[in-house]
């Protein structure tokens, strides 16, 4: 298949009159805040303007204004449907009207191979006694109380210190602190400098070097030898509670009052926990089994597209952590172009399968109605405590709804199919 098909290219042509009425438009912005000698501010007639700044300067604003009845009236004209947002170009221009170029990409076709009777092997779910005692360990250790001692800092202890570094004795920047918690043995500090602590005392300072790892993101300091300085102000270690009648009681769980219940309760959870990451991992291997067998050759804007999603919402992600996207750049010596390939293979896998799913489905006639979108859409505001409304709001519409129901039946479908 040609993937030219895919690509439309739509000139409009916008007459005198339209397009006089954008550029009124755009006049009316620029003179808004314009101040010219002579006259009050925003006053300047449209006549005096261009004498003085030349029609041209209304063109790239009113181009704006007249670019969605343009685009419109494009879909219109060619019932085209649209899977991405269109490239757009300005063929001509002058006083008398507009010619824009839309390039409009629509989807592509899908051949859909064997998707059925796959055999696909959904592996079993086992919970061991070893994550149970894992999991047991991690909540004593979540409840253990910090309590200050007054003796050597040893493994597992909390040592806050003072700490500064230096490269050929200059300090270096981002190298020094003041009443840092660090946990020996986290490994949460650079190579063997918590190993340095261990056996210092309370107000002690000691010197020593570290060499920076070859990965470390500051080039000025990566690789190399810098000594530090570090005082420490303070040891606190972890007291971790034993399995008792106290422990049991702060930790809320209803009706757990022994270890053997505790364990059950464990067990469960980590089950269902299993059971939820199993059925997604088995989902992936039939989606890509399934695509093994399908042929589509997918617009580069559509993948582009996609990954452009998958960025912002990342830098969501980011920001609930209360790092930014340029921190993050500079934490991994990285930026935008190399985030953006290492999405590419994830970004066309999601175009794919999306596109697979869609044919699947039409294929399958699988059709949502206006009343099961509703009553799904009333499903979701109760389980996020919502008006509908406000869900459907935020959701993207009823439409949105009807897709993401019909692309899990279809999801649904495969299962029992494979």
């Amino acid at each position: 298949m040609n993937i030219d098909k895919n690509k439309h290219e739509v000139i409009i042509k916008i007459d005198k009159e339209e397009w006089g009425k954008a550029l009124d438009k755009s006049f009316k912005k620029k003179v808004k805040d314009l101040k010219i000698d002579g006259f009050r501010k925003g006053k300047v007639s449209k006549e005096m303007y261009e004498k003085k700044f030349g029609i041209e300067s209304l063109y790239m604003d009113a181009v704006d204004y007249i670019l969605p009845s343009a685009y419109a009236k494009a879909l219109e004209t060619t019932k085209l449907i649209p899977v991405v947002q269109p490239e757009v170009d300005v063929k001509s221009i002058n006083e008398d009207g507009v010619e824009i170029v839309f390039m409009v990409i629509t989807k592509p076709e899908v051949k859909l191979g064997q998707y059925k009777g796959l055999k696909i092997e959904k592996k079993s779910v086992e919970v061991t006694e070893k994550e149970i005692e894992t999991e047991i360990d991690r909540l004593r250790f979540q409840m253990a109380e910090v309590v200050i001692k007054d003796e050597k800092v040893e493994n597992g202890d909390i040592a806050v210190i003072n700490f500064e570094g230096f490269k050929n004795d200059v300090p270096f920047d981002g190298g020094k602190a003041e009443n840092y918690s660090l946990e020996i043995g986290s490994n949460s500090f650079i190579p063997g400098f918590e190993e340095q602590l261990i056996g210092m005392n309370k107000n002690e300072t000691k010197e020593f070097e570290i060499t920076f790892p070859e990965e470390y993101p500051k080039e000025e300091i990566r690789n190399q030898k810098v000594m530090f300085k570090v005082t420490v102000k303070e040891v606190k270690e972890r007291i971790v509670p034993i399995l008792s009648d106290e422990f049991f009681n702060d930790l809320g769980l209803e009706g757990v009052n022994s270890k053997e219940l505790l364990e059950e309760e464990i067990r469960n959870k980590l089950k269902v926990s299993k059971e939820v990451e199993n059925d997604n991992t088995y989902v992936d291997t039939i989606l890509v089994e399934v695509a093994k067998n399908i042929e589509v050759e997918i617009p580069e804007q559509m993948i582009n597209e996609e990954i452009q999603r998958m960025l912002e919402r990342y830098e969501e992600q980011l920001k609930m952590q209360g790092i930014n996207i340029e921190q993050y750049y500079q934490i991994t010596n990285s930026n935008e172009e190399n985030l953006k390939k290492q999405m590419y293979k994830e970004g066309e896998n999601h175009v794919l399968y999306r596109l697979m799913l869609e044919e699947i489905a039409k294929n399958e006639n699988i059709i949502i109605s206006d009343e099961e979108a509703t009553i799904e859409a009333t499903k979701l505001a109760d389980k996020y405590q919502m008006e509908k409304e406000e869900f459907l709001k935020l959701f993207g519409g009823i439409s949105l709804v009807k897709y993401d129901l019909q692309m899990r039946k279809t999801l649904a479908l495969l299962k029992e199919y494979n």
